[in-house]
């Protein structure tokens, strides 16, 4: 019965730390589409994303957690927030367009310029860290924000282009 219920709790906590965060950042992007001082935002790189980012997705970081397309798959994750396009029968890497469609939904989990809101970047940090506690209950991916990959993830969310330059 529990692991019945486990995965309905589990979501709904999601949803309701989800909407905080959007409730939160909605003053937040306002200004910054407004012509405020912070409308300098940078803008999210797609190569950036499809050569340093989304290859994380994809892989097996330890015995203690699955990677993280096992459990963002669209096939299995049901449409959340975070779903992954399937990878295409038999290839290690999605398509083009598959990949760009990746880069939509995550970059929707992104406050571009600002870390600390990003749900893309909290989520999977350990609480100890500065993660959001016993939101992902999938596994913390990163124990700390010095973990190479998700320094990749944040140079990602603070504008970093493929090419080294984190000017827009």
């Amino acid at each position: 019965m529990i692991s019945r219920i486990l995965p309905k709790i589990i979501f709904a906590g999601f949803v309701v730390a989800a909407a905080v965060l959007m409730y939160a950042i909605t003053p937040l992007a306002t200004a910054q589409t407004s012509g405020g001082p912070d409308a300098q935002a940078p803008q999210l790189d797609y190569e950036f994303f499809k050569t340093r980012v989304e290859p994380i997705f994809l892989k097996s970081r330890s015995e203690d957690h699955a990677r993280c397309y096992v459990c963002h798959q669209v096939m299995r994750h049901g449409g959340g927030p975070l779903s992954l396009d399937m990878l295409p029968s038999g290839a290690s890497f999605w398509t083009e367009e598959q990949s760009r469609h990746n880069f939509e939904v995550v970059s929707k989990l992104v406050v571009p310029g600002n870390p600390s809101l990003s749900l893309f970047l909290r989520m999977p940090l350990a609480p100890e860290a500065g993660g959001l506690a016993d939101t992902h209950q999938g596994g913390r991916q990163f124990a700390s924000e010095d973990d190479p990959d998700w320094k990749n993830m944040k140079a990602w969310v603070l504008g970093q282009k493929a090419g080294g330059s984190s000017t827009p």
